[in-house]
Protein backbone atom coordinates (compact mmCIF):
# COMPACT_ATOMS: atom_id res chain seq x y z
CA UNK A 1 0.00 0.00 0.00
CA UNK A 2 1.59 3.63 -0.67
CA UNK A 3 1.14 5.64 2.38
CA UNK A 4 2.52 7.90 4.59
CA UNK A 5 6.55 6.53 5.00
CA UNK A 6 6.80 8.27 8.21
CA UNK A 7 4.74 8.85 11.33
CA UNK A 8 5.25 12.63 13.15
CA UNK A 9 5.11 12.60 17.13
CA UNK A 10 5.30 15.98 18.67
CA UNK A 11 8.12 16.23 20.58
CA UNK A 12 8.14 19.48 22.76
CA UNK A 13 6.37 17.62 25.83
CA UNK A 14 8.68 15.79 28.09
CA UNK A 15 5.50 13.90 29.13
CA UNK A 16 4.82 12.69 25.71
CA UNK A 17 8.02 10.68 25.37
CA UNK A 18 7.37 7.77 27.11
CA UNK A 19 3.96 7.76 24.57
CA UNK A 20 5.85 8.11 21.59
CA UNK A 21 8.67 5.32 22.45
CA UNK A 22 6.20 3.07 23.42
CA UNK A 23 4.41 3.44 19.89
CA UNK A 24 7.56 3.75 17.92
CA UNK A 25 8.67 0.52 20.37
CA UNK A 26 5.29 -1.43 19.01
CA UNK A 27 5.59 -0.29 15.52
CA UNK A 28 8.99 -2.18 15.23
CA UNK A 29 7.63 -5.14 17.35
CA UNK A 30 5.25 -5.76 15.45
CA UNK A 31 7.90 -5.59 11.81
CA UNK A 32 9.04 -8.61 13.76
CA UNK A 33 12.51 -7.04 15.04
CA UNK A 34 14.34 -8.93 17.59
CA UNK A 35 14.85 -8.40 20.97
CA UNK A 36 18.69 -6.88 20.50
CA UNK A 37 17.05 -4.82 17.44
CA UNK A 38 14.26 -3.37 19.93
CA UNK A 39 16.54 -2.68 22.73
CA UNK A 40 18.78 -0.93 20.39
CA UNK A 41 15.80 1.26 19.21
CA UNK A 42 14.94 2.04 22.71
CA UNK A 43 17.90 3.58 23.88
CA UNK A 44 18.44 5.74 20.91
CA UNK A 45 15.20 6.68 21.43
CA UNK A 46 16.23 7.61 25.45
CA UNK A 47 19.08 9.00 24.07
CA UNK A 48 17.22 11.41 21.31
CA UNK A 49 14.53 12.58 23.94
CA UNK A 50 16.95 13.55 26.62
CA UNK A 51 18.50 15.43 24.30
CA UNK A 52 15.48 17.35 23.29
CA UNK A 53 14.92 18.11 27.24
CA UNK A 54 18.21 19.39 28.11
CA UNK A 55 18.74 21.36 24.59
CA UNK A 56 15.78 21.91 22.75
CA UNK A 57 12.48 24.69 22.77
CA UNK A 58 10.97 22.82 20.54
CA UNK A 59 10.95 18.86 18.73
CA UNK A 60 9.52 16.62 16.60
CA UNK A 61 10.51 13.17 16.15
CA UNK A 62 9.18 11.30 12.49
CA UNK A 63 9.56 7.30 12.45
CA UNK A 64 8.99 5.10 9.89
CA UNK A 65 9.54 1.21 8.26
CA UNK A 66 10.87 1.24 4.87
CA UNK A 67 13.38 -0.66 2.75
CA UNK A 68 16.01 -0.39 0.75
CA UNK A 69 18.75 -2.53 -1.15
CA UNK A 70 19.97 -3.35 2.48
CA UNK A 71 17.10 -4.56 3.89
CA UNK A 72 14.51 -3.66 5.57
CA UNK A 73 14.88 -0.72 8.64
CA UNK A 74 13.42 1.24 11.11
CA UNK A 75 14.14 4.98 10.25
CA UNK A 76 13.75 7.45 13.31
CA UNK A 77 14.42 11.22 12.94
CA UNK A 78 14.48 13.38 15.28
CA UNK A 79 14.15 17.60 14.85
CA UNK A 80 14.62 20.17 17.27
CA UNK A 81 14.19 24.10 17.33
CA UNK A 82 17.64 23.95 19.78
CA UNK A 83 20.48 26.10 19.69
CA UNK A 84 22.03 24.41 17.08
CA UNK A 85 26.16 22.73 17.02
CA UNK A 86 28.72 24.43 15.43
CA UNK A 87 30.93 21.67 15.38
CA UNK A 88 29.04 18.40 15.22
CA UNK A 89 32.79 16.65 15.03
CA UNK A 90 33.36 17.47 18.51
CA UNK A 91 30.08 16.96 19.96
CA UNK A 92 30.34 13.68 18.81
CA UNK A 93 33.33 12.72 21.14
CA UNK A 94 32.78 10.52 24.10
CA UNK A 95 33.17 12.63 26.90
CA UNK A 96 32.39 16.40 25.50
CA UNK A 97 29.10 18.16 27.56
CA UNK A 98 27.97 21.68 27.72
CA UNK A 99 25.59 20.32 30.67
CA UNK A 100 27.67 18.74 32.91
CA UNK A 101 26.53 15.00 31.66
CA UNK A 102 28.69 12.08 30.72
CA UNK A 103 28.34 13.07 27.68
CA UNK A 104 27.97 9.78 25.20
CA UNK A 105 24.69 10.76 24.12
CA UNK A 106 25.34 11.21 20.18
CA UNK A 107 28.37 8.68 20.37
CA UNK A 108 25.96 6.14 21.89
CA UNK A 109 23.30 6.74 19.59
CA UNK A 110 25.73 5.98 16.85
CA UNK A 111 27.22 2.78 17.92
CA UNK A 112 23.53 1.96 18.16
CA UNK A 113 22.48 2.38 14.81
CA UNK A 114 23.13 0.32 11.39
CA UNK A 115 23.17 4.26 9.81
CA UNK A 116 23.71 7.49 11.87
CA UNK A 117 23.44 11.52 10.86
CA UNK A 118 23.44 14.50 12.29
CA UNK A 119 23.17 18.07 10.32
CA UNK A 120 23.15 20.97 12.56
CA UNK A 121 23.32 25.08 12.06
CA UNK A 122 24.05 27.72 14.74
CA UNK A 123 21.21 29.12 15.52
CA UNK A 124 18.80 26.95 13.49
CA UNK A 125 18.75 23.43 15.14
CA UNK A 126 19.32 19.95 14.80
CA UNK A 127 18.72 17.08 12.78
CA UNK A 128 19.80 13.69 13.84
CA UNK A 129 18.86 10.45 11.75
CA UNK A 130 19.15 7.20 13.27
CA UNK A 131 18.56 3.75 10.77
CA UNK A 132 18.45 0.74 12.56
CA UNK A 133 17.76 -2.58 9.99
CA UNK A 134 15.78 -5.82 11.07
CA UNK A 135 18.16 -8.10 9.90
CA UNK A 136 22.01 -7.83 9.42
CA UNK A 137 22.79 -5.79 6.92
CA UNK A 138 22.82 -7.21 3.22
CA UNK A 139 24.93 -6.94 0.50
CA UNK A 140 22.57 -5.43 -2.56
CA UNK A 141 21.86 -8.11 -4.87
CA UNK A 142 22.55 -6.08 -8.06
CA UNK A 143 25.78 -4.34 -8.78
CA UNK A 144 24.08 -1.47 -10.89
CA UNK A 145 24.68 1.44 -8.31
CA UNK A 146 21.49 2.63 -8.07
CA UNK A 147 20.70 6.21 -7.42
CA UNK A 148 19.38 6.63 -3.44
CA UNK A 149 16.25 7.67 -2.65
CA UNK A 150 15.01 8.31 0.66
CA UNK A 151 11.41 9.84 0.82
CA UNK A 152 9.47 11.56 3.90
CA UNK A 153 5.91 11.51 3.56
CA UNK A 154 4.10 12.90 6.60
CA UNK A 155 0.11 12.70 6.31
CA UNK A 156 -1.82 15.64 7.93
CA UNK A 157 -2.27 16.01 11.18
CA UNK A 158 -5.39 13.91 12.60
CA UNK A 159 -6.00 11.71 9.28
CA UNK A 160 -5.12 8.07 9.39
CA UNK A 161 -3.40 8.29 6.07
CA UNK A 162 -2.41 9.91 3.37
CA UNK A 163 -3.06 11.61 0.29
CA UNK A 164 0.70 11.80 -0.98
CA UNK A 165 2.96 8.92 -2.16
CA UNK A 166 5.77 7.54 -4.01
CA UNK A 167 6.31 4.41 -5.92
CA UNK A 168 9.41 3.03 -7.44
CA UNK A 169 10.52 -0.16 -9.35
CA UNK A 170 13.76 -0.89 -11.08
CA UNK A 171 13.67 -2.53 -14.60
CA UNK A 172 17.20 -3.68 -15.31
CA UNK A 173 19.53 -0.21 -15.52
CA UNK A 174 16.25 2.32 -15.07
CA UNK A 175 14.40 3.17 -11.66
CA UNK A 176 11.33 4.21 -13.19
CA UNK A 177 9.63 6.73 -9.87
CA UNK A 178 6.17 8.18 -9.12
CA UNK A 179 5.70 11.12 -7.18
CA UNK A 180 1.59 11.17 -6.57
CA UNK A 181 -0.71 13.93 -4.42
CA UNK A 182 -4.46 12.85 -4.35
CA UNK A 183 -6.52 16.06 -4.57
CA UNK A 184 -7.62 16.47 -1.13
CA UNK A 185 -6.66 14.49 1.28
CA UNK A 186 -7.78 11.63 3.87
CA UNK A 187 -8.94 8.24 2.82
CA UNK A 188 -10.44 9.54 -1.13
CA UNK A 189 -6.75 10.79 -1.75
CA UNK A 190 -5.01 7.91 -0.56
CA UNK A 191 -7.00 5.31 -2.84
CA UNK A 192 -6.19 7.85 -5.79
CA UNK A 193 -2.74 7.42 -5.59
CA UNK A 194 -3.35 3.55 -4.65
CA UNK A 195 -5.11 2.95 -8.01
CA UNK A 196 -2.25 4.75 -9.47
CA UNK A 197 0.52 2.69 -7.96
CA UNK A 198 -1.21 -0.07 -9.13
CA UNK A 199 -1.42 1.25 -12.82
CA UNK A 200 2.02 2.38 -12.79
CA UNK A 201 3.00 -1.17 -11.73
CA UNK A 202 1.51 -2.97 -14.11
CA UNK A 203 2.26 -0.31 -17.06
CA UNK A 204 3.80 -1.57 -20.09
CA UNK A 205 5.82 1.89 -21.38
CA UNK A 206 8.72 3.13 -20.00
CA UNK A 207 7.83 6.70 -21.53
CA UNK A 208 6.99 9.06 -18.28
CA UNK A 209 4.10 10.92 -20.53
CA UNK A 210 2.79 7.61 -21.88
CA UNK A 211 2.85 6.34 -18.17
CA UNK A 212 1.21 9.64 -16.81
CA UNK A 213 -1.47 8.83 -19.91
CA UNK A 214 -2.11 5.07 -18.61
CA UNK A 215 -2.16 6.28 -15.45
CA UNK A 216 -4.94 8.97 -16.24
CA UNK A 217 -7.46 6.01 -17.71
CA UNK A 218 -6.62 3.83 -14.55
CA UNK A 219 -8.00 6.57 -12.20
CA UNK A 220 -10.84 7.76 -13.67
CA UNK A 221 -12.99 6.67 -11.07
CA UNK A 222 -10.95 7.81 -8.20
CA UNK A 223 -10.79 11.38 -7.41
CA UNK A 224 -7.98 12.37 -8.76
CA UNK A 225 -4.16 13.04 -8.43
CA UNK A 226 -1.38 15.42 -10.00
CA UNK A 227 2.00 13.76 -9.88
CA UNK A 228 5.52 13.21 -11.52
CA UNK A 229 6.95 10.23 -13.02
CA UNK A 230 10.71 9.90 -13.82
CA UNK A 231 12.59 7.27 -15.44
CA UNK A 232 16.20 7.22 -14.26
CA UNK A 233 18.56 5.37 -16.71
CA UNK A 234 21.78 4.27 -15.08
CA UNK A 235 23.20 3.31 -18.37
CA UNK A 236 22.81 6.22 -20.06
CA UNK A 237 23.42 8.32 -17.16
CA UNK A 238 20.13 10.63 -18.01
CA UNK A 239 16.12 11.22 -16.65
CA UNK A 240 13.29 10.90 -18.43
CA UNK A 241 10.54 13.24 -16.74
CA UNK A 242 7.18 14.64 -17.09
CA UNK A 243 4.68 15.99 -14.70
CA UNK A 244 0.75 17.08 -14.26
CA UNK A 245 0.00 19.54 -11.86
CA UNK A 246 1.60 21.35 -8.99
CA UNK A 247 3.90 18.73 -7.88
CA UNK A 248 7.53 20.36 -7.80
CA UNK A 249 10.72 19.24 -9.01
CA UNK A 250 14.06 20.43 -9.11
CA UNK A 251 17.37 19.21 -10.31
CA UNK A 252 20.70 20.38 -7.97
CA UNK A 253 24.44 20.39 -8.11
CA UNK A 254 26.02 21.85 -5.14
CA UNK A 255 28.25 24.34 -7.64
CA UNK A 256 24.61 25.96 -7.45
CA UNK A 257 23.02 24.86 -10.60
CA UNK A 258 19.28 24.50 -10.14
CA UNK A 259 17.13 23.57 -13.09
CA UNK A 260 13.42 23.85 -12.12
CA UNK A 261 10.77 20.68 -13.95
CA UNK A 262 7.83 22.28 -15.43
CA UNK A 263 4.88 20.14 -14.84
CA UNK A 264 1.57 20.35 -17.64
CA UNK A 265 -1.22 22.01 -15.88
CA UNK A 266 -4.17 19.45 -15.56
CA UNK A 267 -5.66 16.64 -13.28
CA UNK A 268 -4.62 12.82 -13.46
CA UNK A 269 -7.73 11.16 -13.92
CA UNK A 270 -9.89 14.37 -14.79
CA UNK A 271 -7.98 16.27 -17.81
CA UNK A 272 -4.94 16.32 -19.26
CA UNK A 273 -3.25 17.55 -22.13
CA UNK A 274 -3.64 15.94 -25.27
CA UNK A 275 0.13 17.05 -26.50
CA UNK A 276 2.88 16.49 -23.79
CA UNK A 277 6.63 15.48 -24.06
CA UNK A 278 9.45 13.19 -21.95
CA UNK A 279 11.55 16.07 -20.59
CA UNK A 280 15.08 14.68 -21.17
CA UNK A 281 18.23 15.63 -18.25
CA UNK A 282 21.71 14.63 -17.82
CA UNK A 283 22.94 13.06 -14.60
CA UNK A 284 26.07 14.45 -15.43
CA UNK A 285 25.10 18.06 -14.85
CA UNK A 286 23.51 17.23 -11.36
CA UNK A 287 23.82 15.47 -8.02
CA UNK A 288 20.12 15.76 -6.84
CA UNK A 289 16.60 15.36 -7.55
CA UNK A 290 13.61 16.83 -5.52
CA UNK A 291 10.13 16.36 -5.42
CA UNK A 292 7.87 18.01 -2.97
CA UNK A 293 4.02 18.09 -2.69
CA UNK A 294 1.97 21.01 -2.01
CA UNK A 295 2.48 20.52 1.23
CA UNK A 296 5.43 22.34 1.25
CA UNK A 297 5.79 26.08 0.51
CA UNK A 298 6.38 26.73 -2.99
CA UNK A 299 9.69 29.00 -2.62
CA UNK A 300 11.58 26.35 -1.08
CA UNK A 301 15.28 26.37 -1.13
CA UNK A 302 18.63 24.60 -0.11
CA UNK A 303 20.90 27.62 -0.20
CA UNK A 304 21.56 28.13 3.14
CA UNK A 305 22.14 24.17 4.31
CA UNK A 306 26.01 24.87 4.07
CA UNK A 307 27.66 21.43 4.25
CA UNK A 308 24.62 18.84 4.12
CA UNK A 309 25.52 17.44 0.46
CA UNK A 310 27.95 15.59 2.83
CA UNK A 311 25.01 14.10 4.72
CA UNK A 312 22.76 11.16 4.20
CA UNK A 313 19.88 12.69 1.77
CA UNK A 314 17.05 11.70 4.57
CA UNK A 315 18.57 14.56 6.76
CA UNK A 316 17.97 17.40 3.62
CA UNK A 317 14.44 15.96 3.34
CA UNK A 318 13.90 16.70 7.01
CA UNK A 319 15.55 19.84 6.89
CA UNK A 320 13.51 21.18 3.87
CA UNK A 321 10.15 19.78 6.13
CA UNK A 322 11.33 21.42 8.67
CA UNK A 323 11.77 24.96 7.97
CA UNK A 324 8.77 25.21 4.40
CA UNK A 325 6.43 22.23 5.40
CA UNK A 326 2.65 23.96 5.31
CA UNK A 327 1.30 21.48 9.01
CA UNK A 328 -1.43 21.76 7.13
CA UNK A 329 -1.61 19.35 4.44
CA UNK A 330 -0.31 16.06 3.72
CA UNK A 331 3.53 16.79 3.12
CA UNK A 332 6.07 14.46 0.72
CA UNK A 333 9.91 15.45 0.42
CA UNK A 334 11.92 12.74 -1.94
CA UNK A 335 15.65 13.23 -2.36
CA UNK A 336 17.16 11.35 -5.09
CA UNK A 337 20.92 11.48 -4.45
CA UNK A 338 21.60 10.56 -8.33
CA UNK A 339 25.98 10.63 -8.05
Amino acid sequence: MVDATHTSYPADDRSYYSLLKKDIHHKAQEASFDAKKLAALDLVLAEMTSNLHKYATGGEILAGLLHDQYGEYLEIICIDNGPGMADVAKVMIDGYSTTNTMGNGLGSMKRLSDRFDVFSIKGWGTIILSRIYKNELKTPIAAIRYPEIRPLVVAKTGEVVSGDGIYCSASGKIVHLMVADGLGHGKEANLAINEAANAFRSSPFSSPVERLRYLHQSIRKTRGMVGIVAAINMDTKSIEIAGIGNVAAKFLNFGGLVKNHISYNGIIGHNIPNTMNDQQVSIADYNLLIFCSDGIKSRWDISKYQGVHKCDPALLAAAIYKDFSRRTDDTSVIVVKLR
